[in-house]
């Protein structure tokens, strides 16, 4: 077995440069890696395109890379959370690609699954297809999507053990265990760190071969994007 256990965030975002391709898990501020976010954004580079679901807020997740202006371009597909985001956009300093929320999931899962191009109908004769080869299947066009090239992935887990395997837990499997399939380095923080043989076969979600660092992170927020609540009862 192959110990992928590293010390920290620090150590486990070592070797991202400047201008590289990244991915950040999870769903809203719900199953992001925030330690590696902060570490991320500690190390100082600059330039980067970053491929997540949303940006984050102005003060929390990937909020904290646009605020220090790390990023240069966001690949999205909801993004309606972030007034500085919204700023940067609109101003000229961040390129943004927004895509249908099902098409940036499958260019994750081809990625990872060594498919490096797909049709979907998502998108056509709209902004999202302009440019794009178009083929027609049973009558209805569709438009070419590619797979994402990603340096690195960034995730999330409940769970992992020293070997990578992962057990993610509610919304964080959203985007998260694509992610992990198709980074080149897979870095995931978890909340629990087992030692390899702990975690039930049969409930691990995504296979350790995917993963080259794995470490237990530490002081979670797990903040609440709109907190929506009833009026308590007199």
């Amino acid at each position: 077995m192959i110990n992928k256990v590293v010390a920290d965030a620090r150590e486990a975002v070592s070797g991202i440069k400047d201008d590289m391709t990244v991915m950040f898990g999870g769903f809203g501020l719900c199953g992001i890696a925030e330690n590696c976010i902060l570490a991320v954004r500690d190390s100082g580079v600059t330039g980067l395109t970053c491929i997540s679901n949303n940006a984050g807020v102005d003060d929390f997740g990937l909020g904290f890379l646009l605020a220090t202006r790390q990023v240069k371009k966001m690949i999205s597909s909801y993004v309606g959370e972030n007034d500085e985001f919204e700023r940067q956009m609109l101003s000229g300093e961040l390129d943004v690609e927004l895509i249908p929320q099902g098409t940036l999931a499958e260019r994750c899962r081809a990625a990872g699954a060594g498919i490096p191009a797909f049709f979907t109908p998502a998108g056509y004769g709209t902004e999202v297809g302009e440019g794009k080869e178009v083929r027609s299947f049973d009558g209805k066009p569709h438009i070419l999507e590619h797979a994402f090239d990603a340096q690195f992935a960034f995730v999330k887990a409940w769970k992992g053990d020293e070997a990578g395997n992962l057990i993610f837990k509610g919304t964080a499997r959203n985007f998260n265990p694509m992610m992990a399939m198709a980074g080149k380095i897979t870095v995931a923080e978890v909340e629990e760190l087992v030692p390899a043989g702990e975690l039930d076969p049969a409930q691990i979600h995504t296979p350790g071969i995917f993963v080259q660092r794995i470490f237990q992170g530490k002081n979670y927020e797990k903040r609440i994007e709109q907190r929506t609540t009833r009026p308590r009862n007199p």
